[in-house]
């Protein structure tokens, strides 16, 4: 494997160069004009000050980016309570839920299957953060994991080698996750923190060797280090063209930003995607996806959270044998091309975190967090008697 050329050297997937002359626009940006935005109804937006006027909401709905961020915010399951025609549709959902299943089995109820494909192999355990180990909610400050889950995932890592690869920056993964055992890649992969590996830190400026937060040495890997100062500049311009949104949140994870619409009523979507689009018309080099209500502004290049699965496992020395199996755990669209990485290579199995249907490259599925911690759980148990059956302490 060609490490300069596969994992080390990501390259721009754009090739319109960055103009730096944008850098510090901030300091004489004005909020967008009332008169023609005051109730956030569809029309056109300005912003003093810029090179041109923002574009109108059709933009939003011809590129797909409304039905993107619709789709990828599916409504919140209700109770029972309701009329007989809800509660047929409730019932519906249910059935199709199932039906899917058959595709993308149970990982509880296919966890012997699972453990067979691990006989004689090293287990390598990839999570996600929200909506894995801790349950999506209304603030994402407020996602903590529980007690519970803490102590199973620190009980895995003196199993296996674990680690947290998560769109929040990787700072406050840690914050919240609270564990050293574990290697963390925040900002979607483009900041990972991992073992120390002579091989891949070469002569490399994205590759510096640190310490983590126990003094330990270790090694810091951030691919997309140029844009961290065009990050910011775009972090504080959409803090300031989204302050009139009511339940807007804009978060800044270091190497990408957060467009939280979650508390947004729904008639402002199309507000809220149309400013970050226009924003974006500015920044050649930046892009968006769309999660669980959320948009996501990050670098053109080639990484993602599939490249940092690589990365990780190449940093671990677990590349190119037939005696590892990595397991990747995730709920959202960005774990999807780790989920690829996986399917593709065909040496290790991805399990969608859904209670809804939903098309994915992973293998098997678990309902929520919870069934994660059981899954979770048992496969600490299964390692233990593994160990013990090889006479291991």
């Amino acid at each position: 494997m060609d490490l300069k050329s596969s994992h080390i050297s990501p390259v721009l997937t754009d090739p319109v160069p960055v103009n730096k002359s944008r850098l510090g626009m901030n300091s004489s940006l004005a909020p967008y004009n009332s008169q023609q935005d005051s109730s956030l109804s569809p029309g056109k937006a300005s912003r003093s000050g810029s090179r041109k006027s923002m574009g109108g909401v059709d933009d939003v709905r011809s590129n797909g980016w409304l039905d993107a961020m619709m789709a990828s915010s599916p409504p919140r399951k209700k109770g029972l309570k309701g009329s007989s025609a809800q509660v047929a549709s409730i019932d519906d959902d249910t059935e199709d839920y199932y039906l899917w299943m058959l595709e993308y089995p149970s990982a509880l109820d296919s966890f012997e299957k699972i453990t067979n494909l691990a006989k004689d192999k090293k287990i390598a355990m990839f999570l996600d953060y929200d909506g894995t180990l801790s349950p999506i909610v209304d603030d994402p400050d407020r996602a903590f994991m529980s007690e519970s889950m803490r102590r199973i995932v620190r009980n895995l890592a003196k199993y296996l080698p674990t680690a947290i690869i998560s769109g929040r920056s990787r700072d406050k993964v840690f914050d919240l996750v609270k564990l050293t055992e574990l290697y963390y890649a925040g900002s979607h992969g483009m900041d990972i923190i991992g073992p120390v590996s002579e091989t891949l830190s070469k002569n490399h400026p994205n590759y510096v060797k640190s310490t983590d937060h126990q003094g330990k040495e270790t090694t810091l890997f951030q691919p997309a280090r140029e844009f961290l100062p065009i990050i910011d500049e775009v972090f504080r311009t959409l803090i300031e063209i989204t302050k009139d949104i009511e339940g807007a949140k804009v978060e800044n994870h270091k190497f990408c930003v957060s467009v939280h619409y979650r508390n947004v009523e729904e008639n402002h979507w199309t507000t809220i995607g149309q400013r970050v689009h226009d924003i974006l018309k500015d920044y050649p080099r930046l892009r968006s996806t769309h999660g669980r209500k959320v948009l996501e502004i990050r670098p053109v290049i080639d990484w993602n959270k599939g490249r940092a699965v690589e990365f990780l496992l190449e940093s671990l020395g677990l590349t190119d044998r037939n005696d590892v199996l990595p397991i990747y755990i995730g709920d959202d669209k960005t774990d999807e091309d780790a989920f690829k990485v996986l399917r593709e290579s065909h040496r290790g199995c991805g399990i969608l975190v859904s209670s809804v249907r939903k098309e994915s490259n992973a293998f098997y599925s678990l309902r929520d967090p919870n069934e994660v911690k059981k899954f979770l759980q048992l496969l600490v148990k299964w390692k233990r008697q593994q160990e013990r059956r090889h006479g291991k302490k």
